[in-house]
């Protein structure tokens, strides 16, 4: 089986790549709008930036993959915010150009989406939860999934929450990795209490991705941790778990971060769907950082 990875520089790519190279039925293709950041073995890569229609065509006809499974995206909140036109761009435009291509090929779709679709009143969410996104960001990955709904292909969106992990080339922090790397420096941080996640593993999502390839189950799936936890409790038992200083740790609230987007006070998922039908069993959120913990000491 030929897979197509987008965005191959981001956490969820990197983690994506080094598992279906284990994989000895995938040929794996990397792509990126940049040449990777890291040493690839067993793995093909193009560069390609699905915002540029014909490049994309392009890549994707010669390649001809019988999956692709699209990671990238615009991702920062507050970005997304003020730069609504790149947003926008990278979210939908890249999705319907993607879209495009894979309906000449004749590609199955895997699609990655979030919870910042739903507007945080009520959670955790099951797939039949009704979208009403708070932000410009939730506004652009609703509509990138709208065009993958609409379309003529065979797909699977699958929506995740809060990822945190850790590769050798971090561009860009998670919460776990932020509360590690403050409370080493002995820094006080503040964290919020009032908003509900069920974090997900990197390497979780990354596995979702893959049965969802390898199965090309149709459909809608929350794929994520099972614990519900405020960003404060993530940061307890970050500490906890690394033997830090808690007390550094501040409990506030939404209402004392002035930040350009909106964000959802309650989301999280239910995934009993992505268990019955994918076969998807995430680690606990201990488990994760002890993942983590073992990546770091390698």
């Amino acid at each position: 089986m030929k897979i197509l990875v987008t965005g191959a520089n981001g956490l969820l790519g990197q983690k994506l790549i080094s598992l279906l190279t284990q994989k000895q039925e995938v040929h794996t293709i990397a792509t990126a709008r940049k040449p990777v950041s890291y040493s690839l073995t067993k793995t093909e890569f193009r560069i390609l930036d699905v915002t540029n229609q014909k490049e994309t065509e392009r890549v994707i006809l010669e390649v001809k993959p019988d999956v692709v499974i699209h990671t990238a995206a615009m991702t920062q909140v507050d970005q997304c915010e003020t730069q609504r036109e790149e947003c926008w761009k990278a979210n939908v435009t890249g999705v319907e150009n993607l879209v495009r291509a894979c309906e000449n090929a004749t590609s199955f779709l895997v699609h990655v989406s979030t919870d910042f679709i739903f507007d945080g009143t009520y959670g955790p969410l099951d797939e039949t939860a009704v979208p009403r996104p708070v932000n410009y960001y939730g506004e652009s990955k609703l509509a990138g999934e709208k065009v993958v709904m609409n379309s003529k292909l065979e797909w699977t969106i699958l929506r995740t929450v809060l990822v945190y992990g850790v590769t050798d080339d971090m561009s860009r922090s998670n919460i776990v990795l932020w509360v590690k790397k403050s409370l080493e420096e002995g820094k006080t941080i503040n964290v919020v209490n009032d908003q509900w996640r069920t974090p997900t593993l990197a390497e979780d999502l990354a596995m979702g991705c893959y049965l969802a390839a390898i199965k090309k189950v149709k459909g809608i799936f929350h794929i994520s941790g099972e614990k519900m936890m405020t960003p404060y409790d993530i940061a307890i038992e970050t500490a906890d778990f690394f033997g830090l200083n808690k007390t550094l740790i501040k409990q506030t609230d939404s209402s004392n971060f002035k930040q350009p987007a909106v964000r959802p006070l309650k989301t999280g998922f239910i995934i009993e769907k992505a268990k019955r039908e994918l076969g998807y069993q995430p680690h606990s959120f201990r488990e994760g950082l002890e993942v983590i913990s073992n990546q770091l000491k390698g």
